[in-house]
């Protein structure tokens, strides 16, 4: 880890967004998982938003964000399995650039201890679009956790370059506290 104190820490700003029909700010127990890890790692949480498993109100919601200069990381939890009601994939990867294709793999093989064969039914992806890395993993705090300490952590690690996301991300337009107020 001596590589680590070698580089300097760069907080990135982060949208989080819950895919829901039950829901409250109150009862996000996933969405707000993922701001209590980014806001403990030392990135910034830029806005936080919930909104029904609807294929038209995901995708507004991450499009303007996508085309926000501020957000960099758009966090989305909800919606991956295989219910009727469960669209964030389809939702969402008309909106990426570029796909990221091991994301959903490695998220079920690091998820395979957690929850066992369930994790066969994740539709976990991520992809970037316009400098913005937007993730989608599964609507549970169990799997926000994983997916964060396993895998995203150190992907966000301006530290742990070049081999992560990090280096890919537009530049911040403006300090993510000074930028937007949040909604948590």
């Amino acid at each position: 880890m001596a590589h680590l104190a070698q580089r300097t820490f760069e907080p990135l700003n982060i949208a989080v967004l819950t895919i829901s029909d039950t829901r409250t700010f109150d009862t996000d127990t996933s969405g707000q998982t993922l701001t209590d890890l980014l806001q403990t790692s030392g990135h910034v949480l830029i806005d936080r938003d919930l909104v029904k498993d609807d294929i038209y109100q995901i995708r507004a919601t991450v499009s303007r964000w996508i085309a926000d200069p501020k957000v960099q990381v758009v966090l989305m939890t909800g919606g991956t399995g295989f219910t009727a009601r469960d669209n964030t994939p389809q939702a969402v990867l008309p909106l990426l650039d570029k796909h990221v294709e091991g994301f959903g793999e490695l998220f079920r093989q690091v998820s395979l201890a957690e929850i066992g064969m369930s994790s066969l039914q994740s539709r976990a992806l991520a992809g970037m679009s316009n400098g913005v890395l937007v993730c989608c993993v599964p609507g549970s705090p169990g799997a926000c956790r994983t997916a964060w300490n396993m895998i995203l952590l150190e992907q966000l690690d301006s530290r742990t370059g070049p081999c992560n996301f990090a280096p890919h991300l537009k530049p911040q337009a403006q300090r993510g506290i000074d930028a937007c107020e949040t909604r948590s």
